[in-house]
Formats: structure tokens, sequence, C-alpha cells
């Protein structure tokens, strides 16, 4: 937040343009006519490779809440897969544009602000949550804006995200961003983390407390890893899943009581027909997955709290470990969509079954607050060049990605700078 008047980027020369290569830097605050974006358009719908093509668009206008962002860096997230394919839905079905501009996190520089923008001004360095709403609401004032009728998700459920020089965002979208890290790690984290957030202390009353357990599919990843360092800030224990033994101790690293490895075990995918001889063999592998679990927590004792993204390969396990009168809290499906399970053990054990999506500005802030104080890692991967975008989409798609979480140059020029200074520098 904006604490003075003057901008903390010290002044420097540059030509006024109507275009600017990416990388270089246009004079603070002028907005140049176009853009360079990675666009997707309805007509190539498909794989990152071929959804995703550069081309030179308009730069945004912004009404008088928004904000024009200069894109320094931005996160990688498994939603640029789905908008470049146009599944589950198409983007375009949703914000009506001719093209869409994908990205969901990034870390940048204000660049203009609308006239009713009172707490952000130009050369502020942010960093942006993804979650927009139109404010005007019950659940807005006073509720929970995620339950607004209006929310939706930027660079998903918008066509202006973060794979662009500019961005468009609302101002409350904005947060301080942690000035000892780089644009790269600053630009990798918030969507993963704030969802992880909500995840595990966003559904009361089954908040994540001290010495209590929590299982966390894909343990190695972007969710994963936040979820393991927030279980370890709020004194809990988290038992990590991975699929692939080169990653264990990198989730060890992360602070997770224990890990196991899914591949030992047979008991993944849709729920054979309840009490079929299929079903019996389902259950035999799935309670050894259990025993695996008691093997880190005690004999006896089963997860307090299960953090749920897979979907259909693990929802069954899932809903069958967790503990009598426990949560499984599910915010994706990237295995599938087609979840099963066996009701009687929600009912008979009244299991809780919470669906989760991204975060709240308070969830996200309170998230960001503890990056800033150098209590979470961003876990950052790998970094991938602006040319690179699509072939860093198509990594995740296949899941050949590196533990932890991606991010792509934008007018950073380099990896590893931290200022605007450096940024000039390197450009030069």
């Amino acid at each position: 937040m904006a604490l003075d008047t003057e901008s903390a980027i010290a002044a420097y020369e540059a030509p006024k343009k109507d275009l600017y290569e990416v990388g270089e830097m246009p004079p603070l605050g002028h907005v140049p006519k176009q853009m360079y974006a990675w666009a997707i358009r309805r007509e190539r719908h498909g794989d990152p490779e071929v959804s995703f093509q550069k081309e030179v668009v308009d730069t945004w206008e912004i009404d008088s809440h928004e904000v024009l962002v200069l894109v320094m860096a931005a996160g990688v997230n498994y939603n640029g897969v789905w908008a470049g394919k146009g599944v589950p839905i198409s983007p375009f079905d949703v914000h009506g544009q001719d093209y869409h501009i994908a990205g969901s996190d990034a870390s940048g520089i204000v660049w203009a602000v609308g006239d009713k923008v009172k707490t952000w001004k130009v050369g502020d360095e942010v960093v942006i949550h993804c979650n927009q709403d139109d404010g005007d609401d019950e659940e807005c004032n006073g509720g929970d804006p995620m339950f607004s009728p209006t929310q939706r998700i930027w660079g998903y459920e918008t066509g202006d995200g973060s794979f662009a020089q500019f961005t468009r965002v609302q101002a409350q979208q904005l947060m301080p961003r942690p000035k000892h890290l780089t644009w790269e790690e600053a630009a990798c984290y918030t969507l993963t983390l704030a969802t992880a957030y909500r995840m595990l202390f966003g559904h009361h009353p089954h908040e994540l407390k001290p010495g209590q357990n929590v299982l966390v599919w894909g343990a190695s990843g972007g969710l994963g890893s936040y979820a393991i360092q927030l279980a370890n800030t709020a004194g809990a224990n988290a038992i990590g899943v991975i699929s692939d033994e080169s990653k264990r101790q990198f989730v060890m690293d992360q602070g997770a009581k224990g890990v196991i490895n899914r591949k030992e075990f047979k008991c993944w995918g849709q729920l054979p027909t309840v009490n079929s001889p299929e079903y019996n063999e389902w259950l035999k592998e799935a309670r050894k997955f259990g025993k695996a679990i008691w093997d880190i927590t005690g004999k006896g004792v089963s997860v307090d709290m299960v953090f749920e993204h897979p979907g259909e390969a693990t929802f069954p396990v899932s809903t069958l470990v967790v503990k009598k009168g426990g949560i499984v809290v599910i915010c994706a499906g990237t295995s599938g969509f087609n979840t099963t399970f066996d009701v009687r053990y929600m009912w008979m054990h009244q299991k809780r079954l919470q669906g989760s999506h991204f975060a709240n500005l308070k969830q996200a802030a309170s998230a960001n607050r503890l990056m800033i104080d150098r209590r979470l890692d961003p876990c950052m991967s790998e970094v991938f060049a602006w040319e690179e975008i699509p072939a860093a989409h198509t990594k995740m798609m296949n899941n050949e990605h590196k533990p932890g979480n991606m991010a792509v140059l934008v007018q950073s020029p380099k990896t590893g700078l931290r200022t605007v200074e450096d940024v000039l520098d390197a450009g030069k």
C-alpha cells in the first residue's frame, strides 16, 4: 500500500513510443498504444504450442477502480493449459473477448491508476492476487467475496492476464511485493500460496490447528509445497504424497513429517462398484495406504484433513483415510473431474467434503505477509524466457516440470534482478 505520494523509482531517460520491445522500459507512467502478448484464440484451442501465439495487441484501457501494471515476470499455472485447450470450458464463453491472454500470477510496477484508486500510485512495486468481483453485493460487503455471483479469476475467466507487457487488474488485487525476492520469485507464488492458505485455514470450524495431521497430495508441486510450509507455520504435521522417489528429499526439506510414494499402491482412479470383488481389492490396497499414514502419525491416528487437488485418481482414497469428523478439501481435478467415493464412510463417519477456490483478499494478504516476513520460501523451480511461455505450459501439461513453482520473464530481461534499477542496468 502506498504511504506517500512520491515514487520510489529514480528518474530515468527513455523515449516515448507506441510499442516497446519486450524488456525495453518505457518512461515511468507512459502507456504505449500497443503491447506484445501471448494470445489464445478460439479457433486454435489445443496444446500450448498451438494455442499460445505471440501477437501485438492494443494496450488495455482502465476503468476508475482499475490499475495498469507493467509485468516484470509472471507465474505458470495449470489454468493456462486449460485456457489454451478450452477445457473444461472455453474462456471465450465466459468473457466474450476476441482473444485471451492467460496468466494469473505476476510481479510488476503500477503504471497507471484509475481516478478512484486511492491506495496505490504509479511506481509501486506489487504482486497480484487473481480474484476479481464487482464489489457491490452482500457477499462482498460483510460476507465472503469468493461466494459473490460476480467472482471470477483474472487471467482465466478474464482475458487480460499476465502473459503480456501490461496487465489490467482491479486495485484490490494488488499486494506489496516482497523486496527480498527477485522479480521472478515474486511472480511465481501468489495463486498457489493463497489457494493453499484458504484450503487449510478458510473453512470453519475445520481450520488446520497445532498438532493436527494433514495429508498433502502432490506434495512436491506448487500447491503441495506451500501446504507443507503453511502446516509448519501452524504447528501441524504434513504427510506428503509423491509419485516420483526423486522428489522425496525436496518434500522433506519443506518440513514434511513423512512422505509416501503412491506408486507403491494400487488404489487409484474411480471407485469400483461397492462390494464387488474389484472393490474388495481396492479396499485392501487403500487400507495399506492408510497404514502407511499410520506409520508416520502413529497407529490408529488418521489425518484430520486431506489437501486434495488431483481429484478423480485420488478422491476415493482421500474420503476413506480422513478421520471421523475430518475434512477433505479440494480445489482442482488435475487427474479428472469424475470423482467417486463410498458415501457410507461420509455419512456414518460424519466427514466433511469441502470445495475450495482460490482466496479472498484478506486470506491472500495474510499469506503474502508470511512471504514478506520470510517465513515461507517461494519454492521457485524453473524460470523460462518470454519466448518459452508455450514450452513452459507444455512441460506443466505433461507433468515434466521440476518440484515447486514455475515463472517466466516478461519485462525483466534476465533472472536475479530485484529492482527497477537492476532492470535498467541490464538493458543497457
